[in-house]
């Protein structure tokens, strides 16, 4: 699910037409650099090219089906399936590219639950100690030591964009959604780097739960 700022400017341009019919003129207000992009994962992974071939069969490369927002990803049109404990089991985990050099599988809680995964919210790249599972694809299976997660709900954003909302690399914002069931997410990690676009990552266990739809508004705020 992707969200755009096009309610925000929906409700400029009323703001502006009622001021302009007061006769007065709109309160100045720093304009952000960047729409605000919210996305909803759903559950996926990341493998390197090792597990690709284990999974697909010697020299396989990944095949972009869709484009996501950030520079450069994709979600391949190749899908595994994960076992977990009790051999429980979800088909069409869809693989996110270019391969990476480590191998995580991000869950919601409810998929998590659906499998018996007990498992840790965590940064991209943090799998220290998380729990391990078996991925199998037309190829054959590959053991995942470690890295079954919820990914920690977070930002993407480029220096100007961290400028204007006055944060750096891997401070915490929070992310204000309005609405009948809107809530106020604390602690959304801000990610910066040249690349990359302003982009909202949430899980769907946690847009269902603020009836996140394609007219919410939503806000970003310093912590």
């Amino acid at each position: 699910m992707q969200l755009s700022a096009n309610r925000i400017l929906i409700e400029r341009l009323v703001r502006e037409s009622v001021y302009r019919q007061l006769g007065r003129s709109l309160p100045s207000k720093p304009e952000a650099p960047n729409p605000l992009v919210i996305n909803v994962s759903a559950r996926h992974c990341h493998l390197t090219q090792e597990a690709v071939e284990i999974l697909f069969g010697s020299g396989h490369q990944l095949t972009p089906m869709k484009w996501l927002y950030q520079e450069g990803q994709f979600a391949a049109e190749e899908s595994v399936t994960i076992i977990g404990p009790r051999s429980r089991v979800i088909s069409n985990l869809r693989i996110l590219g270019p391969c990476r050099d480590f191998n995580q599988v991000e869950l919601a809680y409810t998929d998590a639950r659906a499998l018996g995964f007990d498992i840790p919210v965590r940064q991209s790249g943090d799998i220290a100690g998380t729990p391990g599972c078996m991925l199998m694809g037309p190829n054959g299976y590959f053991q995942m030591s470690n890295g079954v997660i919820r990914a920690a709900i977070h930002v993407h954003m480029s220096p100007e964009d961290a400028a204007f909302y006055e944060v750096k690399d891997k401070d915490f914002m929070k992310l204000r959604v309005h609405g009948p069931c809107g809530v106020t997410f604390d602690r959304l990690f801000v990610r910066v780097k040249p690349e990359f676009k302003l982009e909202v990552h949430l899980d769907t266990d946690e847009g269902n739960a603020c009836g996140l739809g394609a007219d919410s508004f939503c806000e970003l705020l310093k912590s």
